[in-house]
């Protein structure tokens, strides 16, 4: 996986005992703590350093590759070189291009102008959100104590509405 075919032959077959020497060995030329920082100097064909499951899983099943490996990178080595990280997939972040974002101020202002011409459409739009168990709360609060409030009925059914659409939109992701 990571040495050479040459390279495990010409080593002799290497015991768990004599995996254990050489990981010592390693760590007290490195001057780490833990065996896991062993990683960092042990490159894989793949890219970057090797996994601290891969070295404990190598530890067990191939013995004479790690110690290999270790000896090569680490012992005989003089400076031991610390390998980059592999390069990953960027994770989250993934921001739409053609969405625009505002400030609040500047949400507020667009709001108070639509409040100005009347436009309750644009103000429904750009009224911020309530969930839907926050308008289910306000809606039987207003009932109980006997308030029709048609602006809450408003926001309740919009709630529900795009809830609905949510779960349309994710049931059409799935087929």
């Amino acid at each position: 996986m990571v040495a050479t075919k040459e390279e495990a032959i010409a080593k002799p077959i290497k015991t768990a005992k004599d995996v254990e020497e050489v990981i010592a060995k390693a760590i007290k030329k490195l001057g780490a703590r833990k065996e896991n920082e062993l990683c960092k100097y042990l490159p894989m064909k793949t890219g970057g350093y090797m996994h601290h499951f891969t070295l404990k899983k190598m530890k067990t099943k191939q013995p004479q590759e790690l110690a290999g490996i270790i000896e090569r990178f680490v012992i005989n080595a003089d400076r031991p070189i610390v390998i980059a990280p592999k390069q990953r997939a960027a994770r989250g972040s993934r921001k739409r291009k053609d969405h625009l974002n505002f400030t609040r101020i500047q949400l507020e202002r667009m709001l108070n102008i639509a409040r100005l011409a009347g436009d309750k459409e644009i103000i429904t739009i750009l009224s911020p959100r309530k969930s839907l168990a926050s308008c289910k709360r306000e809606l039987i609060q207003s009932i109980r104590n006997h308030k029709v409030e048609p602006e809450l009925w408003a926001n309740y059914s919009e709630a529900v509405h795009a809830q609905q659409l949510m779960q349309e939109t994710l049931a059409n992701h799935q087929h």
